[in-house]
């Protein structure tokens, strides 16, 4: 099954690269239209009705987002073409939003269409997620979608406590509401949350240092988060944690 694409992006040689890049890698992927900026872009998404769309952040008329905001729905696949910042890149990660980084790796690209292969995609709750995380700077504010092979859950990232690894997977605890069973590892959630407000005392947990209710200094020190859960803080992560809570 063919999967309808158009690429939206106000370069052309880097529309001439992705469409090598598909063309050879991937025959399933047919290109049905290309566009260079916002409104081009718009009519190019009414007229052909795609699967995919690759999506430039930054073009000459508005932004990436600027267009989806224009959209009634959303119901293809999204892949967004950026080379933003880390700032940028963490709203994208806290989305759950397929990204690639320019100049594109063929990697990255094979990723990015294996997900769309197995319609992984949430886009519109992904989209939304990430616009939000966008718009502000307040890390209590922002947003994080968790996908389950049930649900997919966008929670506040400042209602986090704790998350627990399992395997490779990761459980998330929150102040109300049940725990999140997530098939991501620790430590990709370890480099998506805020460093600032996020700690990894030990190497199964990582918890909010604004959730610590006491910390006890018997057998070792251990954490006690306002859950009740009670976490060990290793002895080379003690002095770290202590200078954290110093910034509190």
């Amino acid at each position: 099954m063919n999967i309808r694409t158009i690429i939206i992006d106000d370069e052309n040689n880097a529309r001439e690269a992705i469409k090598g890049m598909l063309s050879y890698n991937f025959p399933e992927v047919e290109i049905v239209g290309e566009a260079d900026g916002v409104f081009s872009g718009l009519k190019a998404i009414k007229d052909h009705s795609p699967d995919l769309v690759f999506l430039d952040i930054r073009m000459g008329d508005g932004t990436g987002i600027d267009l989806l905001q224009r959209l009634d729905e959303i119901n293809f696949s999204l892949i967004f073409l950026t080379a933003y910042d880390e700032y940028a890149l963490k709203a994208f990660r806290y989305s759950a939003t397929d990204y690639l980084l320019k100049p594109i790796d063929i990697d990255d690209l094979t990723s990015a269409i294996e997900k769309v292969r197995k319609n992984m995609s949430h886009t519109q709750i992904d989209v939304q997620a990430l616009i939000d995380s966008l718009k502000t700077t307040d890390t209590a504010e922002k947003k994080i979608v968790l996908k389950t092979s049930e649900s997919i859950h966008l929670v506040k990232i400042s209602s986090i406590i704790r998350c627990e690894a399992s395997g490779n997977y990761t459980q998330l605890f929150f102040e109300n509401r049940k725990p999140i069973m997530v098939s991501k590892p620790l430590k990709e959630f370890e480099t998506t949350l805020p460093d600032s407000v996020f700690f990894r005392p030990h190497q199964s947990h990582l918890i909010n240092i604004n959730k610590i209710d006491h910390i006890k200094k018997t057998d070792g020190y251990q954490v006690i988060m306002t859950d009740g859960s009670n976490i060990p803080v290793a002895t080379r992560k003690k002095e770290i944690l202590f200078s954290m809570l110093d910034e509190i």
